[in-house]
């Protein structure tokens, strides 16, 4: 028959009943803590951190995001394009083609591979 081992946790005679092993784990990492504070320490830290948003983005999320401002971008260019067209501010031949270069430049980034 295996003994078991008791942890006092506050002073109203609660008990918990655990076996050997986690109490050596508890007073392997409790430090100058006792039981008692030690146990209540974990549990405290467990919740807070199930509670606590998450404070950054996630890869996919930036993803997503890169994919919309870079939409966001060539939607800017070519509005400007064609107004300045429909606005008969006809433009050299060198300038439309430079800006069609730059629309297809945005467009190779929207196509994300999935890669890192």
């Amino acid at each position: 028959m295996a003994m078991r081992r008791t942890l006092m946790l506050d002073e109203d005679d609660l008990i918990m009943v655990v076996k050997d092993d986690v109490v050596k784990q508890i007073d392997d990492n409790r430090g100058e803590l006792n039981r008692t504070e030690f146990v209540n320490y974990l549990i405290q830290c467990q919740l807070k951190e199930s509670t606590e948003e998450k404070n950054y983005v996630s890869r996919e999320e930036l993803r997503q995001y890169n994919r919309e401002i870079t939409g966001l971008l060539q939607n800017f260019l070519q509005f400007f394009v064609s107004y300045g067209m429909a606005m008969g501010q006809a433009r050299p031949g060198g300038d439309i083609q430079s800006l069609t270069r730059r629309l297809e430049s945005l467009e190779k980034p929207a196509e994300d591979t999935g890669k890192p």
